[in-house]
């Protein structure tokens, strides 16, 4: 891979069926005219690690709201997940996580959710 915006480009062809079914919700300022990006990456600067970069499944800069949907893989990256959620808690950003089954068996429930913090 050799650049991050490709990375992002291959993440968005490769969507799980979750991040589709909410990507029809949030695309083109649907949800309470707020613009989302999806697979949008996140620079961190760090003098120790240099610039380490987070790809959330969709963000919202204008409130500063990242939304993930975690498949079967997160089970075997919850350290990974607890500490990246950290950082951008300390970025001053809100992640939110649900579950793909969640999104795809109760859409109204996490798009209200989602609402709450819109």
């Amino acid at each position: 891979m050799s650049s991050i915006i490709e990375l992002c480009r291959l993440l968005r062809q490769r969507e799980t069926p979750a991040e589709k079914v909410l990507w029809q919700y949030l695309r083109n300022r649907q949800l309470n005219n707020k613009k989302f990006l999806r697979q949008f990456p996140l620079c961190v600067q760090s003098t120790i690690k240099g610039n380490t970069y987070y790809i959330p499944d969709f963000y919202c800069a204008e409130l500063k709201l990242v939304i993930e949907a975690d498949g079967p893989i997160h089970l075997l990256k919850k350290e990974y997940d607890q500490n990246r959620d950290e950082v951008m808690k300390a970025l001053g950003l809100t992640v939110l996580r649900f579950k793909n089954d969640e999104i795809i068996s109760n859409t109204e429930a996490v798009l209200n959710t989602i609402m709450a913090h819109l």
